[in-house]
Order: C-alpha cells, then sequence, then structure tokens
C-alpha cells in the first residue's frame, strides 16, 4: 500500500507541472506577452522552488512526510486554480499563482523523496528511480491531457481548475498508506540542526553531483531539440524526434535501472552512467549524421537517468536525518535548472546551440569526482529500526 501511494504522489506531481507547462502558449496569448515578459514570468516557479528547498527539509523532518505531501498538494491545488484565473488578464496574480507553485512542489518533492527512501530501505532493493520514472510518466500523461483541452478549447481557467480538484483529492487521501506518518518516523530534528548537513561533505558531494546529473537532464529538456534542427540541419519534426527519444531514454533507464543498481552497488552505476552519458553527449555532439546523433541521444538519457534518483536515495540512507539531507541535496542539485538553461542560451550565441551543449558535456563528466559518496555494495537494510539498518548507516 505504502508503493502505491508513493507512487500516486509521484505521477501526480509531473501531472501537475505538465498541466502547467503545456498551456503555456495559451496563457502567453491570453496575457499578451512577449518573449521576454513570458521568460520573466515563468523565472517565479523555480525561484519559488529554489527558496522552499531550502527550508523544505526541515518542515519535512518536524512534520513526516505524509502532512507534508498533502499540504503541499492542496497548495499546489490552490496554486493551479490561481495561475488559471490569472491567464484570463491578471499577470500579478497569475506570478503569485506561480510562485507559490513553485514553493508547494519544493516541499512536495522533498517528501516524496523521503517517503520513497523509507519504502525503498523496507523492501531492501532499489527503488527510488522507479518512482522517478513514474514522475515522467505524469508528466507524459499531463502534456497529453492538456494537448487534448488545447484541442478542445477548453479555458485555461476551466482546465487547471479541474486538475487541482483531481490532485486534493487524490494525493492526500492517498498519503494514508505512507509509512513515515509523523516526526518521530520521519527522523524528527530540532530547527536548529537543519543546517548541519551544508557543512556534511558528503552530503554536499551528492548534492553536487545531483547538480550535475539535473545540469545534463534539464540542458535535454529544454535546449536538445534546437541543438539538433540548427546543429544537424535538420527539420522541426527531427528536432521534436530527438526529444521524445530522449525523454524515453531517461524513462527506460530509471524503471529498468534498480535491477542493476541491486546486482552491482550503486557506485559502480552511477560511474557507468555518467561515462554513458558523456560519451553519448559526445556523439550527439559530433556525430556526422543525424541518425549518429541520435543514437548518442539514447545513451545520454540513458546515462543521465538514474543520477538524480540515486543521490536523492544515497542522501536519505540515514532515517533520523533522510528529510534534512535530501532537502539539501535537492537544493544544490536544482540550482542546475535556474541556472542551467540561460547560461546555455548566452554561449550559443558565440557558439551555436549545438557545440554549447560541450559545456553539458563538462559538467556531466565532472560529476565523476563526487560518486565517492555512494555505496561500493547494495545493502539489504531491512526495517527502519532493524540493527541492520542501524550499523548500515553508521558505515
Amino acid at each position: 500500500m505504502a508503493t502505491a501511494a508513493v507512487y500516486v504522489a509521484f505521477v501526480t506531481s509531473g501531472f501537475t507541472f505538465a498541466t502547467w507547462a503545456a498551456r503555456i502558449p495559451s496563457v502567453k496569448s491570453q496575457l499578451q506577452l512577449d518573449a521576454r515578459q513570458l521568460g520573466l514570468l515563468l523565472l517565479a516557479i523555480p525561484v519559488g522552488s529554489i527558496v522552499s528547498l531550502l527550508l523544505a527539509g526541515a518542515c519535512v523532518a518536524r512534520t513526516g512526510p505524509r502532512l507534508a505531501v498533502a499540504a503541499a498538494s492542496l497548495t499546489s491545488a490552490g496554486a493551479l486554480c490561481l495561475a488559471g484565473f490569472g491567464a484570463h488578464g491578471g499577470v500579478a496574480v497569475t506570478a503569485a499563482g506561480l510562485g507559490l507553485l513553485g514553493l508547494s512542489t519544493g516541499v512536495w518533492d522533498v517528501a516524496m523523496n523521503a517517503e520513497a527512501a523509507a519504502v525503498e530501505q523496507r523492501a531492501g532493493r532499489s527503488m527510488v528511480p522507479r518512482f522517478h520514472a513514474s514522475l515522467s510518466g505524469g508528466t507524459v500523461l499531463g502534456a497529453g491531457v492538456a494537448a487534448a483541452c488545447a484541442g478542445l478549447h477548453v479555458p485555461v481557467a476551466a482546465h487547471l481548475a479541474a486538475v487541482a480538484v483531481l490532485v486534493a483529492v487524490a494525493v492526500p487521501l492517498s498519503t494514508r498508506g505512507y509509512l513515515t506518518t509523523g516526526p518521530r518516523a520521519a527522523g524528527h530534528v530540532p530547527v536548529r540542526d537543519a543546517l548541519r548537513p551544508w557543512a556534511e561533505p558528503r552530503t554536499v558531494a551528492l548534492g553536487v553531483f545531483v547538480l550535475s546529473m539535473a545540469f545534463s537532464e534539464g540542458t535535454g529538456n529544454d535546449w536538445l531539440a534546437t541543438a539538433v534542427v540548427e546543429g544537424h540541419h535538420t527539420s522541426v519534426a527531427a528536432g521534436s524526434l530527438s526529444f521524445a527519444v530522449f525523454v524515453a531514454a531517461m524513462t527506460v533507464g530509471r524503471w529498468f535501472g534498480p535491477s542493476l543498481v541491486d546486482r552491482h552497488g550503486p557506485r559502480r552505476v552511477v560511474r557507468a552512467s555518467v561515462l554513458l552519458a558523456v560519451v553519448g553527449l559526445a556523439t550527439t555532439i559530433t556525430g556526422p549524421h543525424l541518425l549518429l546523433a541520435l543514437v548518442g541521444v539514447v545513451a545520454w538519457g540513458l546515462g543521465t537517468a538514474l543520477g538524480f534518483p540515486l543521490g536523492i536515495s544515497a542522501a536519505a540512507e540515514d532515517p533520523a536525518r533522510a528529510a534534512v539531507r535530501v532537502g539539501v541535496v535537492s537544493s544544490i542539485g536544482y540550482t542546475a535548472f535556474l541556472a542551467g538553461p540561460p547560461l546555455l542560451g548566452l554561449l550559443a550565441d558565440h557558439v551555436g546551440v549545438l557545440r554549447s551543449l560541450s559545456v553539458t558535456l563538462a559538467v556531466t563528466a565532472g560529476g565523476l569526482l563526487f560518486t565517492g559518496g555512494f555505496r561500493a555494495d547494495r545493502v539489504d537494510t531491512g526495517p527502519a529500526d532493524s540493527p541492520a539498518r542501524a550499523a548500515a548507516t553508521n558505515t
């Protein structure tokens, strides 16, 4: 039951974000925004998320994942409604809704990852990557529903409000199945201790590693299609296909990767994954033909897939510190999504979009330097209160 409940949180999180993201063109048209104004408006979500992530670890440790996910989902539902109503003429209202959506998403992300880690530890096998794969599935589903609504000319406000009702009902109900229902089970720590993980070398190293993987993933999401079109002189349809291939490879890697983790251990899998991503990026950038470049895209997506979820899983190994450490790692990692797109955009003006991906290659390769925090072997730690778990988290 706990596993199903966590899947609901991840799928619904992806569905919620995609609901908004897929209706951005409609909002842009209704509010009569130019590209610069739209860019400023869209900053509200990542800025809200970064601010939230800095505080989310202490919040989740204090309340427990069950209450945190329920509260964050209700807040996200309200934020969707606010953004939807603002799309009919109120830029300030839309911005407020998006900022609130970013704030709630940060708490939701940390809380559901902390619960996912608890479920994984109880099962004694790798599961967090599959939860992240389900988030991608929710994103695809949400985008599909949004596309249908746009095609049927469903008003943005009505669409977002309907999704908000679904989220507000489904997610809080699903949290009844969580393992960690309160601060004692979540690993309660005083708020004054929330800053301590920022001074832990292993936690910071995991955060930097996650940043490198988030940079790789974010670059693929934001720039791959354009890079293929401009750099390989092909059609827009081929560019869209490359993006679809990348997302599919990421999803496949996250769904089937846990069996490799259980067999070979996180450290070996992570290092092999980074090398695969680097080879894929290099092939995407330098491949003389589109077909070879697409092979590179597959390798890039597969190699990037496990980095973020395994980093989160490693940060949450000690149940007593899971929430605050996941908060730190997420905070460091998510800065890649905020800084990556504009950085590559500035560089692309001088060398072209495809060549600017060389920065992504370098950042991804640099992640190898921060993989020492992963366990060499997979440890079957058993239930959270078992002696085996205590011994594993103290090694």
